[in-house]
């Protein structure tokens, strides 16, 4: 399975904290979401799921509780009854086409030129392998590193080997290993984000929207222990001002 290797620059500046400078902001924004997104925008078409199964009802379960306003952190918890491995599978999709949404919106301003390793400022950078076409950890720029990494997950969750159309079908026993990865590097898109485009994303009105999303992302790979403590680094200090007493070492 594919894998994309952190550089050993995450190790040479122990003590610099570049989020520290940024001003989030966490109010309802009022300009309109779909004038927010440029008429929801998205860096690839947006995944649905088929409507009469069960991974739709699950998917309408989860969104019903977003959009009751419960507490993020309650509505990221297996309901009762329901199988871990689909609750699994219904985020992994979810959270796919909400951070493509997110993407599409700076994905104009993040080219070769402007972002020419994939990164989160001078500390962090991120080198991509699939065993397929990059057999060895390869520096590309910031919107090749999103590209493949989108055309990955996007073959995985297509492939009804991996993720199973129908509840009848088992998953595959590595399931959780795929899930995993795939959280840990549509994570690596947040860092880039709000490292290099968060500047876009307010002029635009969108920071409490992103924010949002990576509070909910958060509880989530931290509930089902799905992103290692080591990767959530590079936005320990957002997670510490977006959630107060969440304390990243020791969840």
């Amino acid at each position: 399975m594919g894998q994309s290797v952190v550089s050993n620059r995450l190790e040479e500046y122990p003590n610099r904290h570049a989020c520290s400078n940024w001003i989030l902001s966490f109010p309802r924004s009022n300009v309109p979401t779909r004038i927010m997104f440029r008429g929801n925008k998205t860096f690839r078409p947006k995944k649905n799921f088929k409507e009469g199964t069960a991974r739709f009802e699950l998917h309408k379960k989860a969104s019903a509780s977003l959009n009751a306003g419960m507490d993020l952190k309650s509505c990221v918890k297996l309901p009762d009854g329901e199988q871990l491995n689909e609750w699994l599978a219904v985020h992994a999709v979810d959270f796919f086409n909400r951070i493509n949404l997110i993407y599409g919106t700076v994905c104009d301003y993040c080219t070769d030129q402007s972002c020419p390793v994939m990164s989160g400022g001078p500390q962090y950078e991120y080198a991509w392998k699939d065993d397929l076409h990059y057999k060895k950890p390869t520096s590309v720029s910031a919107p090749k590193y999103i590209t493949l990494l989108m055309d990955w997950i996007e073959g995985l969750i297509t492939d009804e080997a991996v993720f199973p159309p129908e509840p009848h079908i088992p998953f595959p026993r590595h399931f959780g290993k795929i899930v995993q990865q795939i959280f840990k590097r549509l994570f690596r898109v947040f860092v880039h984000v709000y490292y290099h485009h968060f500047d876009k994303l307010t002029a635009i009105g969108a920071e409490a929207h992103i924010n949002t999303c990576y509070k909910h992302f958060y509880y989530f790979v931290r509930t089902f222990d799905l992103v290692p403590t080591k990767e959530l680094e590079p936005l320990k200090d957002l997670t510490k001002q977006l959630l107060p007493g969440e304390d990243i070492k020791s969840a």
